[in-house]
């Protein structure tokens, strides 16, 4: 059976301010821009994947926190090369960088 998602868990760390995060933090079902490849000048990013981050505590993750979280990837979106475990990629809100998260465990391909 073909899955229309790619599930993985992950550990996620968000940003300070200091370093161009978020102010506040995020709750479960936050879907930022997943960024896996900068181009060659290392600021702006090839491509920016849908992917929403859920988590089961019912809290907020803050700004210099890590937790584990589930992360669902959209399928067809040419993410496949990607995904592996150890891989670590960015979270962006439009062109600004506020987090980070490793992938743990791959759920479903």
């Amino acid at each position: 059976m073909i899955s229309d998602v790619i599930e993985i868990k992950a550990k996620l760390t968000l940003y300070s301010t200091d370093s161009g995060g978020r102010k506040t933090g995020i709750k479960s079902g936050y879907r930022p821009n997943h960024v896996f490849e900068y181009k060659d000048n290392g600021t702006d990013f090839k491509a920016g994947y849908m992917g929403e981050i859920c988590f089961n505590e019912n809290h907020i993750i803050k700004p210099t926190e890590s937790k584990t979280v589930n992360v669902e990837f959209v399928s067809g979106q040419n993410i496949d090369k990607y995904i592996e475990i150890g891989r670590i990629w960015w979270i962006h809100e439009g062109q600004r960088k506020v987090g980070e998260a490793e992938i743990t465990e791959i759920v479903t391909e």
